[in-house]
């Protein structure tokens, strides 16, 4: 049992760089890619997409994972028509635009609202992920793109549609398909219960897992800390992607643990949150990882 996966960082932390600064900076921190994000590459047209995705290619940086849209506007559960159908639409052009730049998988929140699952009902919410997932779903399989719902934080008010392990359960039962998967994000996990939140999603998860968000916490708020300054027991989480045989690129969904007014952070920080990530994993897994 080892590690087989590559390592990536979102975008969403990259937007002040050029995509050859990116490209660099993959080059020297040992990252094998990116997670493509809608701001990273908003205003490009589809050749422009095809020539910087030719670029990361070239430099031999994957773009395996692309997060679709998750704004209030872009709420796939939205029980009014209106904002649900618009959003589907919104979903399905960056699935076709993320594909261009050599996405294999799309990772959509279930839902972008932070409503009180229990209070509104999540039959309902069921019903209009299925109207959404039953246009999404072929989209994706055409593009021969995985869609990936994620867990989610909970919200003000209580807990929200994503944000439980048996919310998954349903989703496996009621949607499954091929181009269906699970992504897991350790720190939304963490803020759903403890550790052994993190545990439970997974094991709900493992069958259907496609991609992992890393990201710490300590349990309170979406902090987007480095790995290992929460709370989140990595040990647990890589020994479990070991388990299932992960394959694919992790991201670090986080800015390295370092000073970085305006999110100036070095090259050699960025570096250092990948080394000292990979050091969790030894600690998991032994020195043969």
């Amino acid at each position: 049992m080892g590690k087989n996966w590559k390592w990536a960082t979102t975008g969403f932390g990259l937007t002040s760089k050029t995509h050859d600064q990116i490209i660099e900076l993959c080059g020297v921190a040992g990252l094998d890619g990116i997670e493509g994000t809608v701001p990273l590459f908003k205003g490009l047209n589809d050749s422009q997409l095809g020539a910087v995705a030719i670029k990361y290619q070239n430099a031999g940086i994957k773009i395996e994972t692309f997060h679709l849209p998750f704004s209030l506007e872009d709420d796939i559960t939205s029980f009014y028509e209106t904002i649900r159908r618009r959003a589907v639409e919104t979903c399905r052009t960056w699935m076709e635009r993320s594909t261009i730049l050599g996405a294999t998988i799309g990772i959509q929140h279930p839902g972008t609202n932070r409503l009180n699952v229990d209070l509104e009902g999540i039959d309902n919410y069921m019903r209009q992920l299925e109207k959404s997932l039953k246009e999404l779903l072929p989209a994706a399989e055409q593009l021969n793109l995985t869609l990936a719902l994620e867990n989610l934080p909970p919200g003000e008010n209580g807990p929200r549609l994503g944000s439980r392990p048996e919310h998954f359960e349903r989703f496996s039962k009621a949607f499954r398909h091929p181009n269906l998967g699970f992504v897991l994000d350790t720190g939304h996990a963490l803020m759903s219960g403890d550790s052994d939140a993190v545990d439970e999603f997974h094991k709900v998860m493992a069958p259907y897992m496609v991609a992992y968000h890393l990201a710490d916490n300590a349990g309170d708020r979406d902090s987007h800390l480095a790995p290992g300054h929460g709370l989140v027991d990595w040990g647990m989480v890589f020994k479990r992607a070991a388990e299932i045989g992960y394959s694919g690129c992790m991201c670090i969904e986080t800015a390295p643990f370092a000073p970085g007014p305006n999110g100036t952070y070095s090259d050699d920080a960025w570096k250092q949150m990948v080394e000292d990530t990979e050091v969790l994993v030894v600690e998991a897994l032994g020195s043969e990882s």
